[in-house]
């Protein structure tokens, strides 16, 4: 199955307020693996960048006028997305603002198999915070980069997150054997993958006797 992760970065929290996209992440996934198709942008969102939006992605005025504007990069982005499921962190919020983008160039919403994790952690952990930091934290995984938000590395995140509330492993690699082997080459491949063990002699458990009984001399009688 072909997903994809999705995030994104607004100038502010609602559409009603004209707020808009300064960054749109997304990180594909076959099967819960991450693949190597990716699509990132910065946005020209025409309006200033309201003070609590720059407090979470520090993303200023000044660098996001010289970013290409939504409708010079909306046909790569619905190309890349199209036919796929999205997986969100808190659906309504981004997909509010990617509705709105689309309404202001006259483009239809997006109709799309929809996975809101938000949804999926809080019916796993009732009364326990579900932020995208709270659930890297749940499950052991390494946010200690997110200074700021990103929403590619947000992506990054939300895959491993998402992994871990389906209760799915990563895949491990394992060693397969499709023929018969002697019992020489068995025995090669066990000395290669694990530790041989190394019995002491009678030798050297006299030698061990002397030196403990020396140690306990020399540290508790003298």
């Amino acid at each position: 199955m072909i997903e994809v992760v999705l995030d994104t970065e607004t100038t502010g929290l609602s559409v009603v307020e004209g707020h808009r996209i300064v960054e749109i992440g997304c990180i594909e996934l076959k099967d819960l693996i991450p693949t190597k198709n990716k699509f990132h942008s910065y946005l020209n969102p025409e309006r200033k960048v309201s003070e609590q939006a720059l407090k979470i992605h520090g993303y200023t005025d000044d660098f996001l006028s010289k970013q290409k504007k939504f409708e010079e990069i909306v046909d790569d982005f619905l190309n890349f997305i199209e036919g796929k499921r999205l997986v969100i962190h808190n659906a309504e919020f981004d997909l509010s603002h990617l509705n709105n983008e689309l309404s202001l160039l006259g483009k239809k919403k997006i109709d799309l198999e929809i996975v809101d994790t938000l949804k999926i952690a809080r019916d796993k952990f009732p009364g326990s915070l579900t932020s995208l930091d709270a659930l890297c934290k749940k499950y052991n995984i390494d946010n200690s980069k997110r200074d700021k938000h990103n929403a590619i590395m947000d992506c990054e995140l939300l895959s491993k997150v998402y992994i871990n509330l389906l209760d799915q492993k990563e895949p491990m690699f394992e060693l397969k054997i499709d023929k018969p082997v002697s019992k020489s080459h068995e025995e090669n491949i066990q000395n290669k993958y694990y530790k041989k063990v190394i019995k002491p002699t009678v030798e050297d458990l006299e030698i061990h006797k002397k030196f403990l009984k020396s140690e306990i001399k020399k540290n508790y009688f003298n």
